[in-house]
């Protein structure tokens, strides 16, 4: 186990080096159906990157201290080797922000018996009862490998086929290899695969995955993606010119997206297509393959204004209706449905009555007093939900989320404290995960009939810093902020320069009733900024109107409440409005550049991290969202942007300094957005500088860039400022 790090280390390096706190904290819970076991990812301390497989005996809580064991050691099963990943791993870790390393993901079966997982593209199994696990010899590398539910065979892509492997390492062949089957396929072109989600899925739609077992182990839904129509990008790194730039499919807006299509493939050989109108809903994205009901789609219009849910027959491919949604923006994907309940009623979460309501076959069950964000589990009493306060709740209750029961008879509330919750259930048991204000990291519950057996152990490290935090609302639209002072700050003291900290957009909210979300922002405080983060319009949790403020209008709408919050609590904190400033990453990055354009009498310098400067090179599912079809709609484009003449018209004098950073090898905000808004504001002669990071990408997890960069932060804002 790694030694703790000594508390006297700065802040800047203990957040490095401990992935900003995440290391050593359980996560991707999975119960057993009958509420035996718990597994979790875990690594050993929270300096360690080597994530391991643990199981908890949940029976034995009640009787022992000892409940936790390690399933599958990652560093045990290669030898002490360093791990390799293949370029596809890569990108499916980029996709969804994995910065550890070891088992960072797994699947299991039914039975919750055996899981499955790859280490260094190799395939590997663990008996989750005996606690004991080995490598399948199959060919490479390997990318999600998932047990079918009954444990007999293991499903994994490699290569870009579909393949299949007894349990026991016997019988492997692939189900659908494309460069072999498919007649007339260029096997140089690389274009095709199967089992994968492509670039827009997995970046924008929260669909990770490419093919779902049958309940009955014997089929498999998958599928295939074609990315040929997608326009190529070349990813260079210019700190190494003797390497060739690096291909991606970019599918820009405005620009043609992969083709997807559906594939059922049975274990014995047969293949039928799943039919629908591809050509008028395009984007697959939710499948549901549950013992409940059939095969269940549900499909986008590439507006994002209407879709449908398809019952699938898995012997014919052929598709019914089960419902059909429609809104004049666009319609939100959220995680856990569509699905079936138990005696197979259509659950869905819809935007109804001003609200984001759950809905059970035809009728919703919550209303505007709750917004739901997800759905967690389904059972035959209940549907389990995370949600925050609606407009209506009786009492504000800023930066919460909670996890509901939720059945025809009402609403019941499983977590109480003040917090942002989430859980897993099965069996009986529930694993409530709770981040709270005054707690670091997460507490992990295990609850049966709401008591708790046992509490699963974090290992994460101490931050070190108990964020100085004040929730509160500002100005008429009841914006949601957290301000944040020095810790040693005392009345009287006098004023602030401040210093905006958002993210500001669509998906991500950064006011959260959580002690952990605040820890760079305090460190900030403490360098001698009053603090302020502010969730305006488009950011979730809210109401669908709220978020759908946003359409067509993401600039104004955005910046508007940003100024709003920190002019209408400049009476009630040590603001001094004469020194303000704004940092941000990715969408918080555009506003930061936003705010130095447009409001310079408001804000006096600005740190743009990984910006979208120009929407029409950012994807096709995302921006499309907001601003509709490019080519339909191309002032709309040139409003939102930072590079185009009417987006560089909205800026006004005087100029105002910007830190611009951005990872040369970011694949998803590409470095030709802070490329293009240098050479603009050189070309209008504004004081900017560029911090270019070699080998980085959208995320910072290397050690001595993240220390680094907030130093350099700093440093920045004080120049800038004249502090």
């Amino acid at each position: 186990m790694t030694s703790p790090l000594p508390a006297q280390q700065p802040f800047p390096r203990r957040h490095a080096r401990t992935q900003r706190f995440t290391l050593g904290a359980p996560r991707a819970f999975t119960v057993s159906p009958d509420g035996s076991r718990v597994v979790f990812l875990r690594s050993r301390s929270g300096t360690d990157r080597e994530t391991v497989l643990w199981v908890m005996d949940v029976d034995a809580a009640a009787e022992s201290d000892v409940v936790e064991r390690i399933a599958a050691d990652p560093v045990a099963l290669l030898h002490g080797a360093s791990e390799q990943l293949s370029a596809q791993e890569r990108a499916r870790r980029e996709r969804s922000r994995e910065s550890g390393a070891g088992i960072v993901g797994y699947a299991t079966d039914g039975a919750v018996e055996l899981a499955s997982f790859a280490l260094s593209g190799r395939l590997f199994t663990a008996e989750l009862r005996a606690g004991t696990a080995r490598e399948l010899r199959v060919p490479g590398p390997v990318i999600d490998p998932r047990p079918a539910p009954d444990g007999r065979h293991v499903a994994y892509v490699s290569g870009g086929a579909l393949r299949v492997v007894g349990a026991e390492g016997e019988d492997d062949r692939a189900l659908a290899e494309p460069y072999v089957t498919e007649p007339g396929a260029d096997p140089a072109a690389g274009t095709v695969t199967y089992g994968l989600a492509e670039f827009v899925a997995a970046e924008e739609m929260g669909r990770s995955r490419g093919f779902w077992w049958s309940p009955d182990s014997d089929r498999l839904l998958v599928a295939r993606v074609d990315d040929a129509p997608v326009h190529r990008w070349w990813i260079a790194d210019p700190a190494h010119p003797d390497r060739e730039p690096s291909p991606v499919a970019y599918p820009a807006a405005g620009t043609p997206n992969a083709d997807v299509r559906l594939f059922v493939l049975g274990l014995d050989g047969s293949r039928t297509e799943v039919e629908w109108d591809r050509a008028r809903y395009p984007y697959l994205a939710r499948v549901h393959w549950s013992a409940a009901g059939a095969p269940l789609l549900l499909v986008q219009a590439r507006s994002q204004r209407d879709q449908l849910y398809l019952a699938v027959d898995p012997d014919t491919g052929a598709t019914r209706m089960v419902h059909a949604d429609e809104d004049p923006d666009w319609l939100e994907l959220l995680p856990g449905a569509p699905a079936w309940t138990p005696s197979g009623q259509l659950v869905r979460i819809a935007d109804e009555g001003g609200a984001r309501v759950l809905s059970v076959g035809e009728r919703p069950l919550t209303g505007p007093q709750l917004q739901v964000r997800a759905v967690l589990d389904i059972a035959d009493e209940d549907v389990l939900v995370a949600a925050s306060a609606g407009a209506e709740a009786q009492a504000p209750e800023i930066g919460e989320t909670h996890v509901y029961r939720v059945n025809e008879l009402g609403v019941e509330r499983v977590s109480q404290e003040p917090g942002v919750h989430s859980a897993v259930r099965a069996g009986g048991v529930t694993v409530l995960v709770s981040a709270r204000p005054e707690h670091p990291g997460a507490q992990v519950q295990v609850l049966r009939g709401g008591k708790q057996l046992a509490l699963i152990a974090s290992y994460a490290e101490r931050p070190g810093i108990t964020p100085r935090v004040t929730l509160t609302e500002a100005g008429a639209r009841r914006i949601p902020c957290a301000v944040l002072l020095p810790t040693d700050y005392r009345e009287g003291d006098g004023p602030l320069p401040v210093l905006l900290d958002p993210y500001g957009g669509p998906h991500h909210a950064r006011v959260v009733a959580a002690h952990n979300a605040y820890l760079t922002s305090q460190w900030f405080a403490d360098q001698g900024f009053a603090v302020l983060v502010a969730d305006g319009r488009g950011t979730p949790g809210r109401t669908p109107a709220w978020e759908k403020e946003i359409h067509e209008k993401l600039a104004s709408v955005v910046l508007a409440d940003q100024v709003d919050a920190l002019q209408a609590l400049a009476g009630e904190f040590p603001f001094d409005l004469s020194r303000v400033a704004i940092r941000g990453w990715s969408f918080g990055g555009y506003l930061s550049a936003l705010a130095a354009l447009r409001r310079p009498d408001v804000f006096h310098a600005a740190i743009v991290g990984a910006p979208v400067t120009d929407q029409r090179l950012y994807d096709t599912h995302y921006t499309e969202r907001y601003l509709g079809d490019p080519h339909a709609q191309p002032g709309v484009y040139a409003e939102n942007s930072l590079v185009t003449d009417e987006g560089l018209s909205g800026a006004v004098e005087p100029g105002r300094p910007m830190m611009i950073v951005h990872g040369l090898a970011d694949d998803n905000v590409v470095m030709a957005h802070s490329l293009r808004l240098s050479s603009a504001l050189l070309a209008a002669g504004r004081p900017h500088e560029v911090l270019p990071l070699s080998g980085v990408t959208h995320m910072t997890p290397q050690e001595q860039v993240a220390e680094n960069l907030l130093l350099l932060q700093v440093d920045f804002l004080k120049r800038a400022l004249g502090l």
